[in-house]
């Protein structure tokens, strides 16, 4: 047994609290390397009457390692635990001391929780589990009133610039809640609507006012009221990471230097405030210089930001945040933020954007979720690389899965392409069949899947400004091929809360092959979701019994003498459920 390949933590995604009385443990082992896991788990202060030895299962594998998970349900709210490895003849223990070939006597130098606080919980709203976001940039989804466009403005469809305005507003918006409807969209991303000079509104110069050509207040208030009566919920994007340059606040700045009352606001190298061969003497978003970073420990500051999220949650209604580059933010500041945020609305979700491993805001404190780049990262390339086996995307999978506790994964906000990222589309090579496979495990994938608008009708586009296209609602020039898979796949999530919160277990991801399955389960229902990015025609055979019933064609599959035989044509999906 490979000793060094042994790890667990007693905190963060290796030992969690998964409800009010579950706990969950995970261990770590080298790959292939042990055969059995065991969590010894008991009451410190009555060992004897309180403890118990739970088999661990291995719920995930990747190219180095496989991960075993078991539920601990303490009689008291308090429980002491060792595990013990088993491969051939060979035993070990490890505790927090150390590992050991005899057992330690209990619960000496065990690990330890020592109780269990409710109050602690990370619980994110119940509703994020069963939600699909739809992405909207308001200036280029609809013009619903032309009596609000900026002064100059590019014909509707033409190719964007970066300084390009087409007039899409929220008004537009409105006019076209029935097409997100008929999709099955059960909540609204916003990119910014707050007071901006771009057309991305991301640099912003009043966080309490709505963009005029935008609309107004009573205009943002019947969007949210519209999509409610609708079972539509509406998250708002907050940029708290920086301002605009053409601020009131940092135009103060400028003018009185360091005799501003904001100028602890940000963070300012030396005065005056210049800008020389482009680069600011003071911190920006990026290098950009019309993006001054905002101060968030300064108490002025962060009163003034807090209060705008208030604000905009009791004037409106709105059912949560997306946080722009949240990553540069301090934690403190999130922390206030959460609590505030919770106590207006505690089913609000709040999203992060943070681009790579997230552990650090999803102890249950700041962020409900984060975007899942990472996971399109890794679809994408399965889909596009045809040296990428399924044995290796299987174990990408994994390792993701494995960074958060269960219930983050349930609402890890999950998308293929954003307004920051070129097209879904134009990233598999305009091939539609690749996008149909990326949408199908998309929506029966563990999270809370999010749609970039258009990419359900065959929007394509290149990087930024390109990605950034008008909707295009000529239903002639759509491809609504694409948009019934949207449909039928969002339609399917919706009715069954297996492909929702059930368990993920991956069931055949073989070296050298390019096919990858795997199922969803819960007590209700049980699916295999098979997926072929390949251009031949692909036969399988999963050790399963029953009768079960292709979903996508509606025709019985039937497994005989324990084995269940698939066929998939190339670049196809295929979702079975057991009947």
């Amino acid at each position: 047994m490979h000793l060094e390949g042994l790890h667990h933590v007693p905190h963060s995604n290796w030992a969690y609290l998964y409800n009010n009385d579950t706990f969950h443990l995970r261990v770590r082992t080298q790959k292939e390397n042990v055969e059995q896991v065991f969590a010894l788990t008991g009451d410190k202060y009555d060992w004897k009457n309180y403890h118990h030895e739970h088999r661990m299962q291995k719920i995930a594998a990747d190219q180095l390692f496989d991960y075993w998970e078991t539920a601990v349900k303490p009689e008291n709210k308090r429980f002491s635990y060792a595990f013990r490895f088993q491969a051939g003849e060979e035993t070990v223990w490890m505790t927090e001391a150390g590992i050991f070939t005899r057992q330690p006597e209990p619960p000496e130098g065990y690990f330890e929780r020592p109780y269990i606080h409710e109050v602690d919980l990370f619980k994110a709203p119940e509703w994020a589990k069963s939600a699909v976001f739809y992405q909207i940039m308001p200036d280029r989804f609809a013009n619903g009133d032309p009596g609000n466009d900026p002064v100059s403005i590019s014909a509707w469809g033409d190719a964007p610039t970066v300084e390009s305005f087409f007039g899409g507003d929220l008004q537009g918006i409105i006019d076209h809640l029935d097409h997100l409807a008929e999709l099955g969209i059960t909540a609204i991303y916003l990119t910014p609507i707050f007071e901006a000079p771009s057309n991305h509104k991301y640099n912003t110069t009043d966080y309490r006012k709505v963009d005029p050509n935008f609309g107004d207040l009573a205009v943002l208030k019947n969007l949210v009221q519209s999509a409610h009566a609708r079972h539509i919920r509406v998250v708002l994007d907050a940029v708290f990471n920086h301002i605009s340059a053409q601020s009131p606040q940092f135009q103060d700045v400028i003018e009185h230097g360091p005799h501003s009352p904001y100028a602890g606001w940000f963070h300012i190298h030396e005065f005056p405030v210049k800008v020389t061969h482009g680069k600011p003497n003071y911190e920006a978003f990026g290098f950009f210089a019309e993006m001054p970073k905002l101060n968030t420990a300064n108490p002025e500051a962060r009163k003034y930001l807090l209060d705008t999220a208030a604000y905009w949650m009791n004037e409106v209604a709105i059912d949560g945040w997306r946080l722009d580059v949240a990553n540069e933010v301090d934690h403190t500041f999130w922390r206030n933020f959460r609590r505030l945020v919770k106590t207006i609305n505690p089913d609000a979700f709040i999203i992060g954007e943070v681009w790579s491993d997230s552990m650090r805001w999803l102890h249950g404190d700041q962020f409900d979720s984060v975007m899942n780049y990472p996971l399109a990262r890794r679809l994408i390339e399965y889909l596009n690389n045809g040296d990428i086996d399924a044995q290796r995307f299987g174990a990408q999978i994994s390792n993701l899965l494995m960074r958060y506790p269960q219930q983050a994964n349930e609402v890890l906000f999950n998308l293929l392409a954003s307004h920051d990222t070129p097209r879904i589309l134009t990233q598999l090579g305009g091939d539609a069949r690749k996008l149909k496979l990326a949408a199908a495990l998309l929506f029966t994938f563990t999270g809370t899947p999010c749609i970039l608008y258009g990419d359900e009708i065959g929007l394509e586009g290149t990087g930024d400004p390109d990605c950034r296209k008008c909707m295009i609602w000529e239903k002639e020039f759509q491809n609504r091929e694409l948009f019934e898979c949207y449909r039928f796949l969002i339609r399917l999530r919706g009715t069954f809360p297996a492909l929702q919160t059930g368990r993920f277990h991956v069931l055949k991801a073989d070296p050298g092959e390019r096919a990858f399955v795997y199922e969803r389960m819960d007590e209700h229902a049980h699916f295999v979701i098979s997926l072929n990015p390949s251009d031949q025609l692909v036969s399988l055979s999963l050790p399963l019994e029953g009768h079960f019933q292709d979903v996508t064609n509606e025709e019985p599959v039937i497994s005989t003498g324990g084995s269940l035989q698939l066929h998939l044509d190339p670049f196809s999906y295929q979702v079975l459920i057991k009947r």
